[in-house]
């Protein structure tokens, strides 16, 4: 199983560019499963996600054809109908098949997802609004039965006890473009990701108003033909190589930063003492390049994570990691997956002094962190920890970095360039490892 070794005290240096964006990527694949002609997706990671999502959709009849970050989706058996447990098991949003098949093919069959353990993450915000749309649903040995001759649109309040639902929105959406009648949808997600689906629809024939609104209406059609869109930036990946530039003290140049879309995060640096700006004031904030720098003393602040456009929850366990550095005590809520804390017993054993209270976390500061072996329980807290690695004295050992590869195109080898000292390494495997001095150019 792959570790990463890193040796931290390395200020990083140069200029990155952000992959697109796996979280808007996944669902739009999903998407391509309503047109009856074929989809193209450009700048699409090279993610693990990614296959298992193309994996996925060539079992459910739809043939894919690659040409670099490209991918291009064309249906050619829309009677298959069954998302496996052994596909949808690896990953999260593979839920985002069920909205498409039910409006497309009229019946599916979907298994409960898996992905991170990052806490409970229910499906029934999805199950209610596709009833509300005239699904029957029933569940049978940990399969998600639905079927429909036709969906009707109604009025659907999408609001659940941790606000709303990213990927509910993106299914119901979805499904309510080939519904009779016009659908609202009261408490929809208005993350930049559910923008992007929307748009991509609309480019497929849909009549989507709203997206990026916590109010959404969808005009019915008959059906849905082909389009090409490029995906979105990830705001994430940005994220997190900011804060890698931050937590080392340095100066790194971000290249396709969605500047617009981490306006939340970019306040709570700027509060740290990290300097975010853009080099071009006439770039689209949306894919923009940035200079990221952080003064010698970094300031404490207070965190809650928050649906779009708050904080986001997927950059909680980095901005943790920064905080064990600054001059003074942070506080940090997590009101979106409560218990999506694994990584703090791991940062402790790096020397760091974090105090759990329910859904908050007090980090004192400032801390010195040493470097010692650490176990990565999800994708960004695998993050947070190769951030810390990288700030920490001595030697840090990450292990179970597969988690990373979910969400971060060859982050050890972006990292390098960057001028860290840090290799991915395979105890169970007997090849020969790159040098730490040695620079991909993949």
């Amino acid at each position: 199983m792959d570790l990463f070794r890193i040796t931290g005290g390395r200020r990083l240096t140069g200029r990155v560019s952000v992959e697109g964006s796996k979280n808007a990527a996944l669902p739009l694949m999903a998407a391509a499963l309503l047109g009856d002609a074929p989809v193209t997706l450009r700048n699409v990671p090279d993610l693990s996600d990614i296959r298992s999502m193309a994996r996925l959709l060539e079992e459910l009849g739809c043939a894919i054809a690659v040409d670099g970050d490209a991918m291009v989706f064309e249906n050619h058996d829309t009677s298959l109908t069954h998302a496996r447990y052994d596909i949808v098991r690896t990953m999260r949003a593979s839920i985002c098949v069920l909205g498409p098949l039910l409006a497309r093919r009229g019946h599916a069959r979907v298994s409960m997802p898996g992905g991170c353990s990052i806490g409970e993450r229910p499906v029934d915000l999805h199950l209610r609004g596709l009833r509300a749309l005239g699904a029957q649903i029933t569940l049978e040995g940990g399969d998600i039965i639905a079927s429909a001759k036709r969906l009707r649109g109604t009025t659907i309040f999408l609001g659940g006890p941790f606000g709303s639902t990213v990927l509910g929105t993106a299914n119901v959406m979805s499904a309510a473009t080939l519904a009779e009648g016009t659908t609202v949808i009261e408490s929809a997600a208005c993350e930049p990701e559910i923008v992007e689906v929307a748009e991509l629809l609309n480019a497929m024939g849909a009549k989507i108003r709203g997206a990026g609104t916590p109010r959404v209406t969808i005009d019915g059609v008959e059906q849905l033909h082909g389009a090409s869109r490029r995906v979105m930036s990830d705001r994430i990946v940005a994220g997190t190589y900011a804060l890698a530039a931050a937590i080392t003290n340095g100066d790194i140049v971000i290249e396709d930063f969605p500047y617009d879309a981490l306006l939340a995060a970019i306040n709570h640096l700027e509060e740290i003492g990290v300097d975010v700006r853009r080099l071009d004031q006439k770039q689209d904030p949306r894919c923009c390049a940035v200079r990221v720098s952080a003064q010698r003393v970094l300031h404490p602040t207070v965190i809650t994570t928050q649906p779009h456009p708050g904080f986001p929850t997927d950059l909680q366990a980095q901005f943790m990691a920064l905080l064990c550095l600054a001059d003074g005590n942070s506080i940090i809520t997590e009101k979106i997956y409560p218990e999506r804390f694994l990584h703090v017993a791991e940062l402790s054993r790096m020397g760091a002094k974090l105090y759990r209270q329910g859904p908050t976390v007090v980090v004192a500061g400032p801390n010195r962190l040493t470097g010692a072996p650490v176990m990565a329980s999800d994708l960004r807290a695998s993050a947070g920890l190769v951030l810390a690695g990288l700030a920490a004295e001595g030697e840090t050992i990450i292990n179970r970095v597969y988690h990373l590869d979910r969400g971060y195109m060859k982050m050890e080898n972006v990292l390098r360039q960057l001028g860290a000292d840090i290799v991915r390494e395979n105890p169970d495997r007997d090849v020969e490892q790159p040098s730490r001095t040695e620079v991909s150019t993949a």
